[in-house]
């Protein structure tokens, strides 16, 4: 299954990659472009599932390397059936809102709602209205590690705290004994790493250790790592790429990038079994989560210390952040219609078979609605 996956991303990447060269764009990452019209015009009519409504042009993005894989599936289909060229970065959280407040890109995609501050910032690009959150993608934080002759690990909230923290520094520690009876644990030195980058995945990862670990986790949280010690490296694919070729290394990143040399840890949540990272574990849990956003902002508060069985507590929801009111007119048609797609059936269902977990029915209709009165 992780190598279908593996292909399967991969697939999905050279695409992206092979139509972002032929388009020869110089401002950010990889992108694909659509069908013109016989005329070179863009089409405002359906192309297959998806309705193009007089989008053209090209969409500049950036933000959250979490939903990269999902914006990346998203963007191929959506430029093969509109004449619109989107280039998402997917530079990170904390960049993808410093870009967006500055008024350098279409939206901004975030695993982090904006803070208050965020929001103030966003009004002077945001002409008569201000950046609003939309709940987009969800899934699993999964904890990846590789340590030789462990094919199964479980850890709890208190021992991953001391982990990362540099507390517990070897993998034969009596904490994760206790934890793996059974497993072969070596005297390995443990290798742990985390984002060097502005990450809404650290931003809720330190959530859960936090709400779950608060006497072995002191830290503040946020998008910017706090903890001391350790090992870093840049977006998910580049800590995941780290810890694959680590011996003895643990770190997070999102499901859809454990593949071949990486395994996940199952959580013990005191729930009767543990829980492994999966869509459906994550689904499970992003469901119970509650909109506290107001007015049009849709932004979530998500149940890390659950312990419902099946649950998996590790979870986010990327947002894609875009003006409410007062987008640039150029460039609004095509975020419609792109946001549309993204939020409507096809594109959620699209979400389950790359290790996402889409959106709850009752927030989806509301992310809809909201999409439907952007101007």
């Amino acid at each position: 299954m992780k190598l279908q996956r593996k292909n399967r991303l991969r697939a999905l990447s050279l695409g992206a990659v092979a139509v972002s060269g032929a388009l020869a764009l110089t401002a950010c990452g990889s992108d694909d472009t659509g069908n013109k019209t016989s005329d070179g015009s863009s089409s405002s009519t359906s192309a297959g599932s998806i309705k193009c409504d007089n989008a053209k042009g090209q969409l500049l993005a950036d933000g959250s390397s979490a939903q990269k894989n999902a914006i990346d599936a998203w963007v191929k289909n959506f430029s093969q059936a509109c004449h619109v060229q989107i280039n998402y970065k997917g530079g990170g959280s904390g960049a993808g809102v410093t870009a967006f407040t500055q008024g350098q890109v279409a939206f901004a995609g975030s695993d982090s709602a904006l803070k208050p501050e965020e929001v103030t910032a966003s009004k002077k690009v945001c002409s008569g209205g201000q950046g609003i959150d939309l709940p987009m993608v969800g899934g699993p934080i999964a904890v990846g590690y590789n340590v030789p002759g462990v094919d199964n690990l479980v850890l709890d909230a208190p021992t991953l705290a001391k982990i990362f923290d540099s507390k517990i520094t070897n993998w034969n520690d009596e904490a994760i004994k206790k934890l793996n009876p059974d497993a072969k644990l070596p005297d390995l030195k443990i290798q742990a790493f985390h984002r060097s980058d502005e990450s809404g995945t650290t931003d809720n990862f330190t959530k859960y250790l936090i709400a779950t670990a608060p006497d072995n986790w002191k830290y503040s949280g946020g998008k910017a790592w706090q903890a001391k010690g350790g090992q870093s490296a840049p977006q998910s694919a580049g800590v995941a790429q780290q810890v694959k070729q680590t011996s003895g290394a643990i770190g997070y990143f999102e499901l859809s990038y454990v593949s071949d040399g990486i395994k996940a840890v199952s959580i013990d949540t005191g729930a009767s079994k543990p829980v492994a990272p999966s869509t459906e574990s994550a689904t499970a849990d992003i469901a119970a989560a509650k909109v506290i956003g107001t007015g049009k902002d849709l932004s979530l508060q998500l149940d890390y210390k659950t312990k419902a069985e099946g649950a998996y507590p590790i979870t986010l929801v990327t947002y894609e952040i875009v003006c409410d009111k007062g987008n640039k007119a150029d460039t609004l048609p095509a975020t419609k219609a792109f946001l549309r797609y993204i939020a409507g059936e096809d594109g959620q269902k699209l979400l389950s078979g790359i290790d996402y977990a889409p959106v709850p029915d009752e927030i989806i209709a509301k992310v809809r609605t909201t999409i439907e009165g952007l101007s």
